[in-house]
């Protein structure tokens, strides 16, 4: 039987956040996945182990979650004032499909350690110790982060004592800035409105704030669908009825803010937007076992990621959720007590997060200028991954 080998290529493998994925210089990749297309498709699927039927990606990097099937291509910056474009494939774990639609905040974390560990910085400007400012580009969606990366000795430093709800192991504190965070190029608020009223079918008329921040997301009330915002992964991901409910949810959504024209396009695009609910603060007890009370926090939220309920926070959805709690009136801001506010720690399944935003009405519409995190970074594995060379 004749054989192709495989190739071998150069890939880091690396956590951000509380996210993981493979990390590739686009130089790197061969020729015909250095550009957008199938043949990149088609590699980053066989590196990931996509698609899988059997939904676990055991002949591939991914670990069968959305936090884990995710991929990062970088180079140097060819937008001016930056040093890093920044690409980020969504891959799915049982369809032939990367989502290109959306950025990764939790990955983010890690982009500046791999841009500087692989030269695609400029020496002068990385400090010998101190903190390197990394300016990012986010191919995805045409934006702006900065990310403040530790150096000692000249390199990154991945290890200290931060700790992330979420992430087993404490790191080093990376702080990233999201800047002007709105996604794309339309409105903040697509439809206008601060609150809007979803008709959708099996639910029937559901009030909902949709925003463009970070990533679009749908935030919904978690009492307008049978929930109390303290719930765990396995109180949805295991009930097919609730998540067809929230992905009817997330379809109609989509309509409502203009990323796709019918709910049936959906489908294709699993990436965004996100869906979440929020309440008001409540005692419950994290995945970890960690307790969490309701001094420790200012409200609830729970977000879906490509069809299941993510086990932390996705870094795009805590940029969506500080910039809608800055805004008095959505249904985040009124979960977390209404008025203003410029910075909101929520609960999530693993335990807390805190993220600050500054907005502003400009010309009576709301825009976004910044949000902040914390989250760490490190490098698990580099060398080579390698796939068949008849899989692109």
């Amino acid at each position: 039987m004749p054989s192709n080998p495989q190739i071998k290529i150069p890939a880091t493998y690396m956590r951000g956040g509380t996210s993981k994925g493979v990390f590739f210089s686009l130089k790197d990749l061969p020729y015909e996945a250095q550009v957008p297309g199938a043949a990149r498709d088609k590699l980053l699927l066989r590196v990931i182990g996509s698609p899988d039927p059997y939904g676990k990606q055991t002949d591939g990097m991914g670990g069968a979650t959305s936090s884990t099937s995710k991929t990062v291509i970088l180079s140097k910056s060819e937008q001016p004032d930056h040093d890093v474009d920044y690409l980020f494939g969504q891959v799915s774990i049982d369809k032939p499909f990367v989502d290109w639609s959306g950025n990764c905040g939790n990955l983010t974390a890690a982009v500046g350690s791999f841009a500087i560990s692989n030269g695609l910085i400029a020496a002068d400007r990385i400090p010998e110790n101190g903190v390197a400012v990394v300016r990012i580009w986010q191919v995805n969606i045409s934006k702006t982060i900065i990310a403040h990366v530790p150096i000692t000795n000249g390199e990154v430093q991945e290890t200290g004592d931060f700790e992330l709800d979420g992430v087993t192991f404490p790191a080093a504190e990376v702080q990233v800035d999201f800047m002007d965070p709105a996604d794309g190029d339309g409105a903040m608020f697509p439809t206008g409105n601060l609150v809007d009223e979803l008709e959708v079918p099996g639910v029937g008329k559901l009030e909902a704030t949709l925003i463009n921040a970070g990533i679009p997301t749908i935030f919904v009330n978690a009492d307008s669908i049978g929930y109390t915002g303290t719930e765990l992964q396995e109180a949805i991901n295991g009930d097919d009825k609730a998540l067809a409910m929230f992905e009817t949810i997330r379809a109609h959504g989509a309509v409502r803010m203009g990323l796709i024209q019918s709910v049936e396009e959906a489908a294709a695009r699993q990436h965004t937007p996100k869906v979440a609910f929020v309440a008001r603060p409540a005692d419950y007890v994290a995945s970890s076992g960690k307790p969490i009370t309701t001094g420790d926090i200012d409200l609830l939220v729970r977000a879906l990621s490509m069809g299941k309920l993510h086990h932390a926070m996705m870094g795009t959805a805590a940029v969506a959720i500080g910039t809608a709690a800055a805004i008095p009136g959505t249904l985040v801001n009124l979960a977390a007590g209404g008025g203003e506010r410029t910075a909101v720690r929520f609960g999530h399944p693993s335990g807390t997060l805190r993220v600050g935003a500054e907005a502003r009405q400009v010309d009576g519409e709301w825009t976004a200028i910044k949000a902040s995190m914390s989250r760490s970074a490190r490098v698990l594995m580099e060398g080579w991954v390698r796939i068949p060379g008849d899989s692109f």
